[in-house]
């Protein structure tokens, strides 16, 4: 029954996928699809430069094509810019996400819509329409998802969100572009959460499993290879955890979940940032003093009350850690990439931070994601402060395109242009004719040079 319930709601997002026009979208919707593409083209390009991020790229000898690395100053194969582009822009937990879809949803489709895009030249009203089917649909399917607890969010809900964008791009009929996403929901990865807290950058990698999931996904449709039968009942509900197919279909082509989510402005998982912020804001009272603290206590909500290790091994692990986030926020005023794992000072603060469970604040999921935070110093004086989400949320303090460019450009001091392009693409996507040419520029070098390395169509 529910895979029949799946079936028919899938069905109708297949629908709506192939007749999504970004034209006939509100205004408010085209805003802030601008932002989020400036937000995860930057963001793309700061992962790039990190030296890890370099040596894949190295490794992983991707031939030449027509899609860019963002940042790197190489255009390669459409399947390897996706699946590079995505493990860049989720290696700094900076990408964009959302609290009704319990994730991802741009990271999860955009980079392989993007490396489409740049391979089939397409219009930009095209792809425009292409990133809001990926992240409406994901945002649906990461609603509708109720993982099992230990899952990771990451290369599991939102896949068909990359099938659904790839299938309005390459304008597939209602039906297959039905089929693409149902396929694409029997393509999950079975991920632990703990992956992250540990510290292993397989959890990078299931973003990257995502986009070129999508992908093929897409291209089985296109090929006729596909059926819609209902999988995700079976893939995302028997055996990741449950699955609501209501939530598919429910106000669909009214409600944008796209102009819902939040930006980051801390280089850590999102349920640290309300205490990283209460932090911050506590770094002001004339009362504060980093040499006087004894102790730390944050309340959070069930989501965030396990990241409470205080034995990082790397940043992946750190940035799963809200002592960590916490110690560096106080010590430092600031939780960055260029923010210093390996600090004595840190390591000392962050064991005398205590992270528990609220029963109140998890009543307030998922609208808010509050958090207390109480600094205890020596001479008994405390200093409390309490958060309904974190900053950047759509709900609380949220970024504007001037603080988003402000944050890319402090991060990529090198590569002012490339955010300035990032910014001009969003704003400019759906009136451009073509845009293949500017998503190549995207790669940070001269024009001329990456044209020169385009394979003909």
């Amino acid at each position: 029954m529910k895979s029949e319930q799946a079936a028919q709601a899938t069905a109708a997002l297949g629908a709506w996928v192939s007749e999504v026009d970004a034209s006939a979208a509100p205004e408010a919707v085209l805003d802030r699809l601008a932002l989020v593409v400036l937000d995860v083209l930057g963001v793309t390009a700061v992962g790039a430069s990190l030296p890890e991020q370099r040596a894949l790229v190295a490794a992983w000898r991707a031939p030449e094509g027509p899609a860019p690395l963002v940042g790197t100053g190489r255009l390669v194969a459409t399947d390897s810019a996706a699946w590079l582009n995505a493990m860049a822009l989720v290696s700094l937990e900076l990408d964009e996400g959302n609290k009704y879809a319990k994730g991802h949803p741009a990271a999860h489709g955009f980079p392989a819509v993007l490396a489409l895009a740049a391979e089939l030249d397409s219009t930009g009203a095209d792809i425009a329409a292409a990133l809001l089917a990926a992240y409406e649909v994901a945002s649906r399917f990461g609603r509708a998802t109720t993982l099992q607890a230990g899952a990771h969010p990451h290369g599991s809900w939102g896949v068909p969100g990359a099938a659904a964008g790839c299938a309005r791009l390459l304008g597939l009929a209602p039906g297959a572009a039905a089929a693409a996403i149902d396929t694409a929901a029997g393509m999950a990865i079975a991920g632990h959460f703990d992956s992250a807290t540990q510290g292993n950058p397989v959890r990078n990698a299931w973003m990257g499993a995502s986009a070129t999931a999508g992908l093929a996904a897409a291209r089985m449709a296109a090929a006729g290879l596909a059926r819609v039968t209902g999988t995700a009942a079976l893939s995302l509900g028997t055996l990741l955890g449950s699955f609501d197919p209501a939530e598919l279909t429910t106000d669909l082509g009214s409600r944008w979940d796209i102009t819902r989510g939040y930006f980051k402005r801390h280089a850590s998982c999102s349920f640290t940032h309300p205490a990283a912020d209460a932090v911050l804001d506590l770094r002001g009272e004339p009362g504060f003093r980093t040499e006087g603290i004894t102790k730390i206590v944050v309340e959070s909500h069930v989501l965030g009350a396990g990241l409470s290790g205080v034995d990082w091994s790397n940043r992946l692990s750190a940035m799963f850690s809200t002592p960590f986030v916490v110690a560096t926020a106080a010590l430092t005023g600031a939780v960055g990439p260029a923010s210093v794992v390996e600090d004595p000072a840190v390591r000392a603060l962050a064991r005398r931070v205590r992270l528990v469970e609220a029963a109140d604040l998890t009543a307030r999921l998922p609208d808010e994601r509050a958090t207390r935070v109480q600094v205890c110093f020596d001479d008994g004086a405390t200093l409390t402060r309490e958060l309904p989400n974190p900053v950047g949320d759509a709900d609380y303090h949220p970024l504007t395109e001037r603080d988003v460019l402000g944050l890319l450009k402090t991060w990529l001091p090198r590569q002012p242009a490339l955010v300035d392009r990032a910014a001009a693409l969003g704003r400019e996507l759906p009136s451009l004719p073509r845009v293949g040419a500017a998503l190549r520029e995207l790669a940070g070098t001269d024009e001329k040079e990456l044209n020169s390395c385009v394979p003909s169509r």
